[in-house]
């Protein structure tokens, strides 16, 4: 193998599963990468990818090729970053994946600050409420609230979220206060639907050191975090949402916590990303920015110490 373009080429292919695309990111032609696919393909003996019209998937051969491709190049930036490391300044691209809710609320205000701090730096940010394949879809970073399942990446603790069951005082006012999770059933309750599972999200509590829950829906339920704040606020009944995403309403009065004695502890928050012997400086200049909008936050967000 003459030079490491190749494998560039390749390792961009693969991550955007398309050679217009790979082309675009690259600034060559799509016929100059279909070319240097195949130059690769012939000069390992293998096919590294199943193309269609619509579509470039990697062949079993080329899934692993691709991993240790991201390695190899992940090496060879890493040897370039010892040379400058001490006049360097964060720089390049950097692209992040995030829950919607936690991303609008979190994540995007330390987006702008860090854009402002670093601008050599450029921020590709989707928000979106999948689990991305970090590795595969060429992500730098992601955040992911819960279990990290995938074993290939690092997780770093961000945050625990806090979740409150809210309601407007005029619905309050009309239909009365729970004092328990079981006079819940007196109520109107609207639930928050999994995209991931179409299922409704559990409603977690605790109380005499006791955890348990109870799977609630009513005449309105919703996907969207946000809209179901909207719909509190305008006295359709209770929810039970993340903190910092009740904070704004919670302050000005439009909403009230409830149950406040019973309600448990929420999932952790982590950011996750492909493991590398040094972390970079984009992306350590990203960690630098999320902790201190964690910070920002109080006791909205339960602080990786808590």
């Amino acid at each position: 193998m003459d030079n490491l373009n190749a494998l560039v080429v390749f390792v961009r292919v693969a991550e955007a599963r398309s050679f217009t695309a790979a082309a675009e990111r690259l600034g060559l032609t799509a016929s100059a990468v279909s070319k240097s696919i195949t130059r690769l393909e012939k000069e390992l003996g293998v096919r590294l990818l199943h193309r269609s019209t619509r579509l470039v998937n990697l062949t079993n051969d080329g899934t692993g090729f691709f991993e240790h491709c991201r390695e190899i190049l992940a090496s060879v930036e890493e040897a370039e970053r010892t040379v400058t490391l001490a006049k360097a300044s964060p720089h390049g691209r950097v692209r992040i994946q995030m829950p919607v809710g936690f991303g609008r609320r979190v994540v995007m205000p330390a987006l702008r600050q860090l854009s402002l701090r670093h601008p050599g730096l450029v921020v590709d940010a989707e928000l979106s409420d999948r689990v991305a394949d970090v590795a595969y879809e060429g992500f730098d970073a992601a955040i992911q609230i819960g279990q990290v399942s995938d074993e290939r990446l690092v997780a770093r603790l961000i945050c625990r979220l806090r979740f409150t069951a809210v309601a407007s005082p005029e619905y309050l006012a009309e239909h009365g206060e729970p004092a328990t999770p079981d006079e819940l059933d007196q109520h109107n309750c609207l639930a928050y639907v999994s995209p991931l599972t179409g299922g409704y999200r559990p409603w977690e509590f605790s109380h005499n050191g006791q955890t348990f829950s109870r799977r609630v829906s009513g005449r309105l339920n919703v996907n969207h975090a946000d809209t179901l704040v909207e719909a509190a606020v305008a006295g359709m009944g209770i929810i039970m949402v993340s903190n910092f995403i009740a904070a704004d309403a919670i302050r000005r009065g439009l909403l009230k916590p409830i149950l406040t004695g019973f309600v448990a502890p929420g999932p952790k928050v982590y950011l996750v990303h492909p493991p590398s012997r040094m972390i970079s400086l984009k992306l350590r200049a990203l960690m630098e920015a999320l902790d201190e909008a964690v910070a920002a936050f109080g006791q909205v967000l339960e602080t990786k110490g808590a």
